[in-house]
């Protein structure tokens, strides 16, 4: 219920049709919970008020959660441990029941189980719920077993205890029964958290009687590790008080009720009933395979795995502190292909070494050197290596590169107007692979609306144990038109950002270009999108020697980024231990 209730919100707050998700999934389930853990809409995990608090988030009339009680119990029957407590019953094993519970699970499987035995033996147990505690008390006066006592009510009464206000206290009559029969037996706890105050205060008031749970106290648990303090907290006080108690772990109540049975002499009628109620066998004889297990993949990863990175780039000392960005301004007005990163008067660079000293000559620049890069502690050395690294991935490849401060990505170059044979000729043979992968054109504008689009990869350079990954996330990239806010004239936005579809249309236009983008991408399906990740995983390390430059200088020129990358993208193994890769495979 907890776990419904959950969903409800979570799909109310999000604005989600339930439909639309699927809260047996594993995914969903860890969404939901996350989504709480940020929110703290309910109390946490475990929190005594959680039930009761969800439920009256979701339902706050109480009509309208008898109605929710009503309808999940109408889909019940009895399980087998009901069964097997519904023959203790029959069999005179039990005689007092008490349940948080409000179904007639327990009547209901007791009422089966008399029926296989003759009129004068069968046991009819008593049901008394809040509006009727009076049956409960007659019994207990009368010692006319068995009962079974709804703490919280029954589904049909006009009284059901579910919120926090409901169980902060018990009723009276019920509580009298509850502590009353505490006093004359034992008790075993079975599949109760102890969440209510109501109910826990009064189990606690037994031990200050005389002889309070004569035959001992035994709580049953999947994992004592996971009981409440409260619950902790009585068995405690209860073991002072000389009470025998005991912590019993039970995975199921379904096995807790085969160990039961198995130790207690039923009457055969009885014991045949509860037979025909066990679950099917789960085991099922399979020919255990004798073939060695193949070290075949299981899936594809986008991603390359970056075997070197630089490890130093130029050092340039200025006679004067400055910026990246201004930096990049006199290289572009001085159309020096450079990539750097500036800190103060300190310049790391990769390039013609006299090409950047004579861009940057209004700020005295002197070679000093090199710098080492290390780009798991210095977020600047990250920096500068994810700009050569897309840089190098365009040099010599029919690529465009886009450095956007949201996000580097590569896009399939349009053809140039003029462009003579034999760079067409030598441009269409590089991308033949990813066309036929594609199986659509690379470039080209969007049907009815004009917009010039091409396909392209979003990059990320990353760390995962230890190894440094290029991942890339194939996308198509639309040039869209957007009107500049501050002077409202109409421009293209080159950003691969635009590309989110959940952008509001008020402030960036919209994605006028959203549904014919879905559209395409929609049937490319696992088959494809292999294709796809090996297309282009063939295009990024294509390369005679096996390395990929930024700019091909030679040593006493200046200091290139040159890295060497896996012609292999990352695999998901079998659960046996396999490299990742072998270059020569």
């Amino acid at each position: 219920m907890i776990r419904d209730f959950k969903a409800q919100i979570f799909c109310r707050e999000n604005k989600l049709s339930k439909r639309e998700i699927d809260i047996g999934d594993p995914v969903w389930i860890d969404r939901i919970d996350a989504f709480f853990h940020r929110t703290s809409l309910l109390p946490p995990d475990g929190d005594p008020t959680e039930y009761a608090a969800a439920f009256e988030a979701v339902y706050p009339q109480a009509r309208h959660r008898r109605q929710y009680i009503d309808d999940a119990i109408l889909k019940g029957s009895p399980c087998f441990g009901q069964k097997v407590l519904a023959s203790l019953i029959a069999g005179g094993k039990t005689d007092c029941v008490f349940t948080t519970n409000f179904d007639p699970l327990i009547e209901d499987a007791t009422l089966s189980a008399n029926a296989q035995r003759s009129v004068a033996m069968q046991r009819r147990p008593t049901v008394a719920g809040i509006d009727s505690a009076e049956r409960a008390l007659r019994c207990l006066n009368e010692s006319d077993w068995p009962l079974v006592a709804k703490l919280h009510g029954d589904y049909q009464e006009i009284s059901i205890k579910n919120t926090g206000s409901e169980l902060e206290k018990q009723d009276e009559r019920m509580r009298h029964v509850l502590v009353e029969a505490s006093k004359r037996f034992g008790m075993v706890f079975v599949g109760y958290s102890g969440r209510d105050a109501s109910v826990m205060d009064a189990l606690s008031s037994v031990l200050t009687e005389r002889s309070p749970f004569p035959n001992g106290l035994y709580w049953m648990t999947s994992s004592a590790s996971r009981l409440l303090p409260a619950v902790t907290e009585f068995l405690t006080k209860a073991q002072r008080a000389g009470v025998d108690v005991a912590v019993v772990e039970c995975a199921t109540f379904d096995e807790l009720a085969a160990d039961v049975i198995s130790a207690i002499d039923l009457p055969s009628e009885l014991h045949d009933h509860i037979m025909k109620a066990r679950p099917n066998s789960r085991l099922i004889p399979v020919t255990v395979p004798t073939s060695e297990a193949r070290a075949f993949p299981v899936l594809r990863y986008s991603a390359l795995m970056v075997e070197t990175l630089p490890s130093h780039a130029r050092k340039i000392v200025l006679g004067q502190s400055t910026t990246s960005p201004a930096v990049r301004e006199l290289l572009k007005a001085a159309k020096c292909r450079a990539i750097v990163a500036a800190n103060g008067r300190e310049i790391a660079a990769f390039g013609n070494d006299q090409e950047l000293l004579k861009a940057l000559s209004s700020l005295n620049p002197k070679l000093a050197g090199t710098v080492s890069l290390d780009p798991e502690a210095d977020s600047w050395a990250l920096g500068i290596l994810y700009d050569a690294l897309v840089t190098a991935f365009s040099r010599w490849r029919p690529l465009t590169p886009r450095l956007r401060r949201s996000g580097h990505s590569l896009t399939v170059s349009s053809p140039r107007e003029g462009e003579d044979e034999q760079r067409r000729r030598r441009r269409s043979e590089t991308l033949k692979p990813l066309r036929d992968a594609y199986q659509t054109p690379l470039t080209g504008a969007v049907p009815g609306l004009g917009y010039p689009f091409s396909e392209g990869i979003l990059l990320k350079l990353e760390q995962i144990d230890g190894r440094w990954w290029c991942g890339f996330d194939p996308y198509t990239h639309v040039d869209i038109p957007r009107l500049d806010p501050t002077t409202g004239t109409g421009g293209i936005v080159d950003e691969p950002s635009v590309d989110s579809l959940s952008a509001p249309r008020e402030r960036h236009g919209g994605d006028p270009a959203g549904d014919w983008r879905r559209e395409r991408w929609a049937q490319r399906y696992n088959k494809q999108w292999a294709a796809i990740i090996h297309a282009w995983a063939g295009l990024l390390t294509r390369s005679t020697d096996g390395e990929t430059k930024a700019f091909g200088l030679e040593d006493e020129v200046g200091v290139d980024a040159v890295f060497r990358l896996s012609e292999v993208t990352g695999w998901s193994r079998p659960s046996h231990h396999h490299r990742y890769f072998d270059r020569k495979k």
